[in-house]
């Protein structure tokens, strides 16, 4: 059962989530809170699984929310949820330490799996927003630049890694919000561009550059 707590200071998206949630096979919602200081002293007297943050709120938002979670509650996962967009929101949540970033124009389906995903260890982001956050980041790959690896686009790398970890190309689909034949041609450009010959080869690459 994951047990998830949602922060929202918009009282009528609240309860939406609150009832989609409610009736969730698997989940739990162990409390909502309306501002950052409720949160914070909610989260801390009852940790969740997951916590949903909205990033826009008074008194310093989803972010001042994780940051202050960060060090005394290490066990939470954060999900933010947000109307914006914006790389500079994204970024600074993902900083802050938060799993993942998805707009609210998620379907209640797709928050649901979101939700599921996060408390598994993935990070998730809605599909417009996936792009920049893997520049960004450069995928957490060593800072010492790769030739070989500098030859993928960023969609090519976030292909490379989830068929590196065994994810069948379904899966890698699924996840990516591309279709199977998409990720196929990304399968083909990798290897003709790393000249390997098959995923065994792309596995073992790329867990010597430990990019798994």
């Amino acid at each position: 059962m994951i047990k998830v707590f949602v922060v929202d200071d918009h009282r009528l998206f609240l309860s939406g989530v609150r009832a989609e949630l409610e009736g969730r096979k698997g989940m739990i919602l162990s409390g909502t809170a309306q501002d950052v200081d409720e949160a914070i002293e909610a989260l801390r007297e009852d940790p969740p699984d997951v916590a949903l943050v909205d990033v826009h709120m008074p008194g310093g938002g989803g972010l001042a929310v994780v940051e202050n979670l960060r060090e005394t509650n290490p066990d939470v996962k954060f999900l933010a949820l947000s109307v914006s967009d914006a790389a500079e929101d994204v970024i600074a949540m993902i900083r802050a330490g938060a799993r993942g970033y998805v707009t609210k124009s998620i379907g209640p389906d797709d928050l649901a799996d979101a939700i599921r995903r996060v408390n598994e260890g993935d990070a998730v982001f809605s599909p417009m927003l996936a792009g920049f956050v893997l520049d960004t980041f450069s995928m957490d790959v060593s800072p010492a630049s790769d030739p070989e690896l500098d030859r993928l686009t960023s969609r090519e790398k976030e292909v490379l890694r989830l068929i590196a970890r065994g994810y069948p190309y379904k899966q890698v689909a699924k996840r990516l919000f591309i279709s199977v034949k998409t990720v196929e041609s990304h399968v083909s450009a990798v290897l003709r561009k790393l000249q390997l010959s098959n995923r065994h080869e792309l596995a073992h690459w790329a867990s010597h550059r430990s990019i798994v």
